[in-house]
């Protein structure tokens, strides 16, 4: 297996958001996310890289064209 994980600031950086908005688009069930929580405290996200990719493919609009 070689899925690539990124950090949620790195997601922000490649969207161009804040992070906060990221958390959001997680909470949404927009973005899916691998835990890798070692204990009892805070859990760890990271976002694979596949789900980046397909997140931003369905959010992608093509523009009509121009009309004459």
């Amino acid at each position: 297996m070689s899925a690539r994980l990124l950090s949620v600031p790195a997601v922000a950086a490649v969207l161009d958001v804040d992070r906060r908005t990221v958390y959001r688009f997680i909470a949404a069930g927009e973005l899916p996310v691998v835990d890798l929580r070692t204990g009892t405290g805070r859990s760890r996200v990271r976002v694979p890289v596949g789900g980046l990719e397909e997140f931003i493919a369905s959010r992608s609009v093509v523009s009509p064209r121009n009309r004459r």
